[in-house]
């Protein structure tokens, strides 16, 4: 499962020598449903791939990317309930959005942008671009540059998931989905295989020195799993030696009583103790490994929500 803008840069490598166009949210205000910067990529034959509304005006943006795409030129629209066409395009939810709908070409949203943003991510890299709203073209420009509308585009944020159980396997798919790389720390070859994780990053390394070795900041989590002490206690100590944004562990308050005292008598003070997310997650009732993984997930987010800049 790959998350949002990794589906948009593969869909593009896939349709890259067709005619396409690039929408993008450009401004919102109010309770809008996709935050600025939110891409869809569209083919000449009308298939696309992301959203800029959350299905409320894509059609209208369909049919402007259909004109940009025979003549060329740039489109600049904008839906608010103020508005009578943007109640007839669907945006019923108090919000509005302004939409950038560019062809792909140099004039516009280059090709060579996909490859660089691609590039960023892998490396960890943020990348900007400047565009003209006057021309409509788009270029790689400088993170204090002015000019123009300045898009942001960050590297994904990460999750360091220790110990590769059952929850373990759904965990890693939501954090994928929802634009969160994953990397599963198991020293326990039998647990993390392929077969069990497919396509997500293994690291068999004890989980205090992969850890270290990820370098985990702020857009970090560090999710503890495999209700080992020798495998939790190093990793929760690891986590907390680190400024990452969210660290949670499993288990029952009993359980998680008895791991605070075994982290307190290995020299953790109680600032960094209560950095534990535990039990793990956000209480929603929730039973059985997949929806265990769902509340994690919700913690996660919530986490970042609060720490966000």
């Amino acid at each position: 499962m790959k998350g949002e803008m990794e589906r948009f840069l593969a869909r593009y490598g896939e349709w890259q020598s067709a005619r396409l166009a690039v929408a993008t949210v450009i401004r919102t205000w109010g309770s809008a449903p996709r935050p600025a910067g939110s891409h869809m990529l569209v083919h000449e034959d009308g298939r696309f791939e992301g959203s800029v509304s959350g299905g409320c005006v894509e059609g209208d943006v369909l049919h402007t990317a259909g004109e940009v795409l025979a003549d060329g030129r740039f489109r600049l629209l904008r839906f608010g309930v103020e508005n009578e066409t943007a109640w007839q395009a669907g945006l019923p939810c108090g919000g509005e959005i302004e939409i950038l709908v560019q062809p792909v070409g140099p004039d516009g949203f280059p090709p060579d942008l996909f490859a660089a943003i691609g590039e960023a991510r892998r490396s960890g890299e943020t990348l900007y671009t400047a565009t003209d709203l006057d021309s409509g073209a788009t270029r790689i420009a400088e993170r204090d540059e002015e000019a123009g509308w300045i898009n942001r585009y960050a590297p994904p944020r990460r999750l360091l998931i220790v110990g590769a159980v059952q929850i373990a396997q759904s965990l890693a798919r939501m954090a994928e989905e929802i634009d969160i790389a994953p990397v599963l720390i198991d020293p326990r070859a039998a647990f993390l295989t392929e077969e069990r994780f497919p396509g997500v990053d293994r690291d068999d390394r004890w989980p205090d020195e992969a850890i270290a070795a990820h370098n985990p900041d702020a857009r970090t989590a560090i999710v503890v799993l495999s209700h080992d002490p020798k495998i939790d206690d190093p990793a929760l100590i690891a986590a907390l030696e680190s400024p990452a944004g969210y660290v949670a562990a499993l288990g029952s308050r009993k359980s998680h009583a008895a791991r605070l005292a075994r982290l307190r008598e290995a020299g953790v003070d109680a600032e960094n103790l209560s950095r534990i997310d535990g039990p793990a997650g956000l209480d929603i009732g929730s039973v059985g490994p997949a929806e265990i993984a769902l509340s994690i997930a919700a913690g996660m987010v919530s986490a970042f929500a609060q720490n966000s800049p």
